[in-house]
């Protein structure tokens, strides 16, 4: 598939998709004519390093995940990033939880207000 047909079909620009190849995080197949061609697996990969980015990692700590690494990559190291970059995910889960929570605690206390008004 072609860089615009990826574009569409995994919801991210060309642009983006040219990001990813300049980070090494996506590695098209280029025809004679210089033209990118992608495999079916990429929108599924695409979407993969958006949740990535998404999550805060960089590409740089992304580059060093499957399946972005090299096959004799070291696994140890793998993992071990793997749950320090899920320990991360959690707290920032945790901190959001408790905004809401506060968020929560300050629209109760607006909607009393407005309640003794009426």
């Amino acid at each position: 598939m072609r860089i615009g047909d990826l574009a569409a079909a995994a919801g991210v620009s060309t642009r983006a998709l040219r990001y990813y190849e300049e980070q090494g995080l996506l590695a098209p197949a280029r025809s004679a004519g210089g033209h990118r061609s992608y495999g079916p697996d990429a929108v599924e990969r695409v979407r993969w390093i958006q949740r990535l980015f998404a999550a805060g990692l960089s590409s740089k700590a992304i580059l060093g995940l499957p399946p972005c690494a090299a096959s004799d990559a070291d696994v140890d190291a793998i993992l071990d990033r793997l749950v320090a970059e899920r320990g991360r995910i959690d707290a920032q889960i945790q901190d959001l939880a408790v905004t809401r929570d506060s968020l929560d605690d300050l629209i109760t206390a607006a909607e009393l207000q407005r309640t003794r008004r009426t």
